[in-house]
């Protein structure tokens, strides 16, 4: 799976273009990173940042930005309205896909002590990467802003995490850490009244609103404080507005985690909310990018409500949750520029071709693709066939016992189909590295090792990638013996046929990697490879004959 994360550095610059763009520039000239947003205020006179890569690309960026705005901004001629303690006010690091909280606490980490070792500069960790309880809120650590950063540090209790304890006038004091993604969204209604619009907000925020008494005055409890009246949604915060331009009210929520309170769920509650009062969601939009899984996860919640099985294609799980939602109602939602994943899609050259253009592209002179693609496209088409299986069964009479089973097995077998077509691709890419290393010069002693080095990390790529496409082929395997037992009969052909091209897909791979590990100098590589791919074979032999047998049962039943 792909690694990435995001990284939203906040700078107490909003005014100087130059000063900007220079740190725009920092981050786009950081390989494995891509810059997403640029968003000045010329009010706060603060610049937020929105970019995304690899844990060490966005690391790296990170500090480059830093290190950029250290050369070009001085806090003690700041001001502005937004709070803020230092010239990189706060950096946090967000998982996207591919990487834990416990992976961005620890890029957060390494960034912190980057920044107090090499700039010499005060670093505080907060959210996740907190080292106190104390020091989890950001305006906890920001209280008193830049003007008593100074009094602060003299403070043991507030000795940084990293860096001296020391004020730098020119940078002041970073806040750097891990947090969740936060997705922001607004909810469009079918009337221009703001008061409507953040009644619904009262209704759905965590934070909720002020409790009062049958005569409409606020509650107070014994020290005084307003009693409040907690909202439907946790990690919800939301407020009522009124947009000119769209001439409709919105209700505009940040959603501080969609794992806790998934996006649907909100959009689902905003349409209630808003029927209590009379009135209409007309749509919504995405302020920003969203990664892909709280929209697969909308697609999977809404085909669920129609009655049918949520184990769809991703394309359409998409397109079934942009639909529900009305992301499109005030213009175009795409994909492509919308969801972060799909902004680092590598290419993928031959699941692009058509079925024609794939069989003719492997029977060329090429020696790739070959028979470790091949076997990676017949395991895919196994995992389709499992997963068509499963959905002819949801919503059909008398297999109701098991709808939520072949719901849940369709789910996995589109991810399987998924990554054995990747494996497609990867297979051959696997076979390039490896004629790329077998053409490195050998004139030289060292050239000679470095030849043999890159051709031994070739060959146990070459050998790596098929296990992996006979490991998911078998996965496959199973996925059609489970529909073939309890999966709709009418269909139990077609539950035999993906068993037969998954055991072909496993074979094939096997055979992809044995013939790559007599190249290989490590012996313990080799045995380990050698072992795996017997034992994958072994099972996938005994499986498909058990499919094969219980087909022929469910049509000699019928």
């Amino acid at each position: 799976m792909t690694q990435l994360v995001e990284c939203v550095p906040n700078f107490s610059e909003g005014r100087d273009k130059r000063i900007i763009e220079a740190i725009a520039d920092a981050v786009r000239q950081t390989a494995d990173v891509k810059l997403l947003d640029v968003d000045p205020g010329a009010d706060t006179n603060r610049t937020v940042y929105t970019f995304v890569g690899t844990p060490g690309g966005a690391a790296e960026a990170a500090y480059q930005a830093a290190r950029k705005a250290y050369e070009l901004i001085d806090m003690s001629k700041h001001k502005g309205a937004h709070p803020r303690m230092g010239a990189m006010d706060v950096c946090p690091f967000v998982p996207v896909c591919g990487v834990t909280m416990e992976d961005c606490v620890a890029i957060a980490k390494r960034v912190g002590k980057r920044l107090g070792e090499e700039l010499e500069v005060p670093v505080y960790l907060y959210e996740f990467a907190a080292t106190s309880p104390e020091r989890q809120s950001l305006a906890e650590i920001r209280a008193g802003e830049y003007e008593a950063l100074e009094a602060k540090l003299a403070d043991p209790r507030w000795k940084p995490d990293f860096g001296p304890a020391k004020l730098k006038p020119k940078w002041g004091a970073s806040v750097v850490g891990a947090r969740e993604f936060l997705i922001a969204y607004n909810v469009n209604l079918n009337t221009r009244d703001k008061k409507l619009a953040h009644e619904i907000a009262l209704s759905i925020r965590e934070g909720g609103r002020a409790k009062r008494d049958e005569k409409g005055n606020l509650v107070k409890d014994e020290k005084g404080r307003t009693v409040k009246l907690p909202g439907k949604h946790q990690a919800v915060r939301a407020i009522g507005w009124y947009i000119d331009s769209y001439r409709q009210a919105q209700v505009s929520i940040n959603l501080i985690n969609y794992k806790t309170t998934p996006l649907h769920v909100v959009f689902d509650s905003v349409c209630e909310e808003a029927s209590k009062l009379g009135l209409r969601v007309t749509g919504s939009e995405l302020v920003g990018l969203i990664p892909l899984k709280p929209m697969l996860d909308a697609g999977r919640h809404y085909l669920r409500r129609q009655g049918k099985s949520a184990g769809a294609p991703e394309s359409e799980l998409v397109e079934t949750a942009v639909r529900s939602l009305s992301l499109d109602q005030l213009g175009p939602f795409e994909p492509s520029k919308k969801i972060i994943e799909y902004n680092f899609e590598k290419a993928r050259p031959l699941i692009s071709l058509s079925a024609k253009g794939f069989a003719d592209e492997v029977s060329t002179e090429s020696p790739a693709p070959g028979g470790g693609s091949v076997a990676a496209l017949a395991g895919s088409l196994a995992a389709a066939l499992a997963a068509m299986v499963a959905n002819l069964t949801v919503g059909k009479k008398g297999y109701e016992k098991v709808f939520d089973e072949m719901s849940a097995i369709s789910e996995k077998a589109q991810e399987v189909k998924d990554r054995l077509l990747r494996a497609v691709d990867d297979d051959t890419e696997a076979f390039n590295d490896l004629m790329a290393a077998m053409r490195l010069p050998k004139a030289t002693d060292e050239q000679k090792a470095a030849r043999e080095a890159a051709m031994e990390e070739g060959y146990k790529k070459a050998a790596a990638v098929p296990l992996e496409t006979a490991s998911a082929c078998l996965e496959a395997l199973k996925l059609s013996f489970e529909v073939s037992e309890k999966g709709n009969s009418n269909s139990a052909s077609d539950a035999g046929v993906a068993a037969l091209m998954a055991r072909a897909g496993v074979e094939g791979a096997a055979l992809n990697v044995l013939i790559n590990l007599p190249s290989i100098r490590d012996a313990k590589f080799r045995e380990e490879h050698t072992r795996k791919a017997e034992e994958i074979s072994a099972r996938a032999m005994e499986l498909c004959a058990r499919t094969q047998e219980s087909v022929r049962k469910a049509i000699a039943g019928m």
